[in-house]
Formats: structure tokens, C-alpha cells, sequence
């Protein structure tokens, strides 16, 4: 039932948004980035369980640990880049949340690139042999 909290804290958190939005319009931004922020905290409560169980597999198949790190970090990058483009969005700035979006692209492909040469080492071998 842990979602049914984080529906109500967005619906709150909204609510608290609307109504100070009318009497201090810059109050009701840092609302909605704690409710957002809130959020990901519960959430990330829930992806713990994930990362083990991903962990378990990993280790089952002989694979690096590695790889649930870079998965783990990509996951966190898209979260915090997504909720500060929104949160741009919302001020009305919407040329720094593309800037935001594409920062966040970027870092991700930057940090699944030795993965990636991983995986080009390996397409090599099974194509020589």
C-alpha cells in the first residue's frame, strides 16, 4: 500500500501548491520540489528490494556487480534530472529544462560508455572465434 501514500502526498503537496500559488506564486516551487523529492524518497524505499533481487541474478550468472551499480546510478541520474526539468517547466522556464534534460542524457550515456566497450570486447571475441 505504499503507493496509496504516495498519491497522497502528491495530492497534498498540490493542494499546498495551489493555494499558496495564489498569495507567494515563488513559495509554491519549493513545494512542489520537496513533495517531489519526497516522493523519490519513498520510492527509493521500494527500489532496495529490486537491487538485491537484481543483485542475486548477477551473481547466479557470474556477472560483475558492475553492472547493478551503472543501473543503479542511471536510474537515480533520470529521477533527480527528471524531477529538476519539471520543476523548470513549472517556473516557466522551459529552455533550462531542456538544458536539464539534455545534462542528464548525457550522464547517462557517459556513464554506461565502459559498459558499452564491454560489450563491443565481447562481439569481437565471438566474431574471431
Amino acid at each position: 500500500m505504499e503507493w496509496v501514500s504516495v498519491i497522497g502526498i502528491g495530492l497534498i503537496g498540490m493542494i499546498l501548491s495551489v493555494m499558496i500559488r495564489q498569495y507567494k506564486p515563488e513559495y509554491a516551487i519549493f513545494i512542489s520540489l520537496a513533495v517531489g523529492f519526497l516522493i523519490i524518497w519513498k520510492l527509493c524505499e521500494q527500489l532496495f528490494p529490486i537491487f538485491e533481487e537484481m543483485k542475486e541474478m548477477l551473481s547466479g550468472a557470474n556477472l560483475s556487480m558492475e553492472y547493478i551499480g551503472v543501473l543503479a546510478k542511471s536510474l537515480g541520474i533520470c529521477y533527480l534530472t527528471q524531477l529538476a526539468s519539471d520543476a523548470c517547466r513549472d517556473a516557466g522556464e522551459t529552455a533550462i529544462s531542456s538544458k536539464v534534460e539534455l545534462a542528464g542524457k548525457i550522464t547517462v550515456l557517459s556513464l554506461g560508455m565502459p559498459l558499452f566497450g564491454k560489450l563491443l570486447e565481447i562481439i569481437k571475441k565471438l566474431i574471431v572465434q
